[in-house]
């Protein structure tokens, strides 16, 4: 058997595992991911994008380029709305637009693009920077000891298996993930409540549109349950269906994908477009899925880690899926580059699970809340999640782990980016800034690698982070934000987002997020600032 070595291995290369490849490859981390299917996306799957999802592009460089390929696809900022049908009454605007009330929260904006258009943009860049993608590619087995993975693979199209020894294994292989299955871990949460179908379809619905820019169309009919998207053409779309029943409320079922027949799917089209036999219908494809909410026991076996799906299962309200595991990938791979290249103490990979098994497990619970309150009011509701603001989802976990300084507050799962506490554990919050001369985002000042960042009277933390960095062999940026220097900006709103005072400084990780704080100067900053580093890398020595 033809046997070859790599850092590390993924598992799965749809949305998760090529961003997981993308966000190793921009640290320099070699991988192979392996996907059984023998391309990218084919279906649009996930298309609503969050702002912190395009705040991790834009780190590598790739806003631009995704929001010139979302702009193919749709067009942008629609409503996302509850109709009786398309053609009937509108019964409620979730959102009037999508970046409604969250602008100014973040340097980029929420965006629509499919997994059809997203997935080559991000594959392309991680093979420019060394990837390596095995399509048409199935894990046939592994096993682990304490130093390595062993994994078997085998091309679909024939030929000679390989055995791949890997340092570590990401498990993006989806809601039935094989790896999570033959590590025996289970799952918490809701479980399956509907057998769903999406029907993708071809029909002229820009007479039902009309002048309405709608991104998603939740359909509230007395017979039908699901939610619509349509192609920026308007003569074609996809219909997700949740619950059937009849005029009269009997003969409910949620086993929709019982019967995917053509006659049957044109029919749920019809309902939910409100239309009768004088619109053409054409049923390109079905798919059927479950309408899950739940989360892995736990994120971690060994060498072996989960993320996206393989960790996680939400219904699609809300659009949190897909970015509940890209944030999987920004928070796992700079901490497998670290602990590979020596910065970061072993322990550091620990923290992946204690931060994001948390914040997966709330994402969960408030998908399943909205799909209670938004398709599926049968459901029980005594025991649901009181629902929480998008942004507060999107952009607010709060990490508490190892490797996050504690601050002597109680515990909280959640920040309101609309006034950010500063807290250790909280992603730094966006502010305008001149940056080197040029404007920018404060959160572009992080770009890989530790920043410390200091009030217009903490150049002394500046200095310290400038000797103790190198002395560890872990590079630190430092800039005093003031009226002038390297970084200019309001001072007052830089203070109040951080939670410092003028002689305060914070330490923030190379995925963004605050590890450490110090509200004013004192004492010994270059102490403060390596007992900082070496807790944020789980280092003992």
């Amino acid at each position: 058997m033809r046997e070859r070595d790599i850092p590390v291995l993924i598992v799965g290369g749809s949305l998760v595992g090529l961003t997981t490849s993308l966000l190793l490859s921009s640290h320099g981390v070699a991988n192979l991911v392996v996907e059984r299917h023998r391309g990218t996306a084919i279906h649009p799957r996930a298309a609503s994008f969050h702002q912190r999802t395009m705040e991790i592009f834009r780190e590598v460089g790739l806003q631009a380029e995704i929001e010139a390929a979302a702009a193919e696809e749709f067009v942008q900022n629609g409503a996302i709305v509850a109709v009786e049908s398309l053609r009937g009454r509108e019964l409620k605007y979730f959102y009037k637009s999508y970046n409604d009330g969250v602008e100014g929260l973040s340097p980029t904006s929420r965006l629509f693009i499919t997994q059809i258009g997203l997935e080559p943009v991000i594959r392309e860049r991680a093979a420019a920077l060394g990837a390596e993608h095995l399509f048409g590619t199935e894990l046939v087995s592994f096993e682990q000891d304490a130093d390595r993975v062993h994994a078997v693979i085998r091309s679909r199209d024939g030929g000679e298996e390989t055995l791949v020894h890997a340092r570590y294994l990401v498990a993006a292989d989806g809601a039935h993930s094989v790896v999570r299955d033959r590590l025996g871990i289970g799952m918490l949460g809701r479980g399956s409540f509907a057998h769903c179908v999406t029907i993708y379809f071809r029909a002229d619905v820009r007479p039902m549109l009309g002048e309405r820019n709608l991104s998603v169309v939740y359909v509230n009919h007395p017979t039908l349950l699901g939610f619509f998207r349509f192609a920026i053409s308007g003569d074609a779309g996809f219909l997700a269906v949740f619950v059937t029943n009849d005029a009269d409320g009997s003969n409910r079922t949620t086993d929709i994908a019982a019967d995917t027949s053509t006659e049957r799917c044109v029919g749920y089209v019809r309902t939910a477009l409100g239309c009768g036999p004088d619109v053409p219908i054409e049923i390109d494809d079905v798919q059927p899925w479950y309408a899950e909410a739940g989360w892995a026991e736990r994120f971690d076996s060994g060498r072996v880690l989960l993320v996206g799906d393989a960790a996680h299962v939400m219904p699609p309200t809300g659009g949190f899926g897909g970015n509940t595991g890209i944030a999987d990938a920004h928070n796992l791979a700079w901490k497998l580059a670290a602990v590979m290249d020596g910065r970061a103490g072993p322990d550091l990979l620990a923290t992946y699970d204690a931060e994001r098994r948390p914040a997966a497990a709330m994402t969960v619970e408030q998908a399943y809340t909205r799909y209670v309150q938004r398709v599926d009011s049968t459901l029980p509701q005594d025991d649901l999640a009181p629902p929480l603001d998008d942004a507060v989802i999107e952009l607010g976990a709060v990490y508490s782990s190892a490797a996050i300084a504690p601050d002597g507050t109680d515990p909280a799962s959640v920040d309101d980016p609309r006034t950010p506490s500063g807290r250790p554990g909280t992603r730094l919050p966006h502010a305008p800034v001149t940056w080197n001369g040029a404007p920018a985002s404060l959160q572009d000042v992080v770009h890989g690698g530790f920043v410390v960042l200091a009030g217009p009277d903490g150049q002394p933390w500046i200095d310290a982070a400038a000797r103790v960095g190198p002395a560890l062999g872990v590079p630190v940026e430092g800039y005093r934000v003031g009226s002038d220097g390297k970084l200019i900006m309001d001072v007052a709103a830089f203070l109040g987002g951080c939670g410092i005072g003028p002689g305060g400084a914070v330490l923030v990780r190379p995925d963004g997020i605050l590890a450490w704080s110090a509200a004013d100067l004192a004492g010994d900053p270059a102490g403060a600032i390596d007992a900082a580093l070496r807790r944020a890398l789980c280092r003992i020595d």
